[in-house]
């Protein structure tokens, strides 16, 4: 597994020497752009609108626009520098709390931490400790060029750091539109639908779950190349916006009720004829 990035975290004055692994990787299926007519892979050129030329990545700074076509132009020196202080720290864990406190809209990517060298024993002591308070670490780290906050919790027995938001970085829900208030729920409605996702409930997963937009996609790709005629699934019923809510909820409660839990019909008794065998 790829090591994105060597330091240390430490808690207290405990230090563990880590490496970071990303623990996610993107599926989505990646187009080319061609040229129409000769199937060519298009290239996508800088150029300057103002000079008209086409120019390369030694003529780019950075900026950052602070007004409608004003900017403040920054050096990669002056980038640098700042990075390279954040570099030279430990990833510190500077409070411990409950994952049930963290709101998952929070949670941003995962990545593995293994330890390096040296580094065993304080990893495994701090897994156990965690297992064991139930507790998850908050730090944060440099990576590309931007401080992050994260969780460092146990997952499948090896430490993972999860990157979250900053809590500036995550809109307001009260800036949603259209969010109904409290509506006129009837309790008949409220039982029914409870009853509903009672029956919808399940244990978790995960490989029960698969991306179906993306296999047909690639079952279409393969149908291209090997020239075989594509064969689309019927499409399913898709439920109108309009209806009767109880109606709806009943028939959904019907659609998922376990097989075993079916009525059956009364069978009628059998009647019981006694024959009396004939002497010979």
């Amino acid at each position: 597994m790829h090591t994105m990035w060597k330091g240390s975290i430490s808690f207290g004055l405990v230090n563990i020497p880590v490496k970071l692994h990303a623990a996610t990787e993107d599926k989505d299926i990646k187009f080319r752009s061609l040229h129409k007519k000769c199937h060519t892979p298009i290239k996508y050129e800088k150029v300057c609108p103002n000079c008209e030329i086409e120019i390369t990545n030694e003529d780019i700074v950075k900026a950052y626009e602070y007004t409608k076509g004003k900017y403040v132009v920054l050096e990669e020196e002056d980038l640098k520098s700042l990075e390279h202080e954040q570099d030279d720290k430990a990833v510190e864990i500077i409070d411990f709390v409950k994952i049930s406190d963290i709101d998952p809209i929070y949670f941003n990517r995962g990545y593995y931490l293994s330890p390096n060298e040296g580094g065993s024993k304080a990893y495994s002591l701090l897994r156990k400790a965690l297992v064991e308070s139930g507790k998850v670490g908050i730090a944060k780290i440099m990576i590309r060029s931007k401080e992050q906050l994260a969780v460092i919790r146990v997952y499948d027995n090896t430490l993972v750091m999860e990157t979250i938001h900053y809590p500036d970085e995550v809109r307001n829900a009260a800036d949603v539109p259209n969010v109904p208030s409290e509506s006129q729920i009837s309790k008949k409605e409220l039982d029914t639908a409870i009853l509903l996702i009672d029956q919808l409930t399940s244990e978790f997963n995960p490989e029960k779950y698969k991306d179906e937009y993306r296999e047909t996609v690639m079952n279409l790709i393969e149908s291209k190349r090997t020239g075989e005629k594509m064969v689309t699934p019927d499409s399913k019923e898709t439920p109108s916006n309009v209806m009767d809510l109880m109606a709806a909820l009943q028939a959904s409660i019907d659609r998922t009720k376990p097989e075993g839990k079916a009525k059956q019909k009364p069978t009628a008794k059998r009647k019981t004829v006694t024959r009396v065998k004939k002497n010979a």
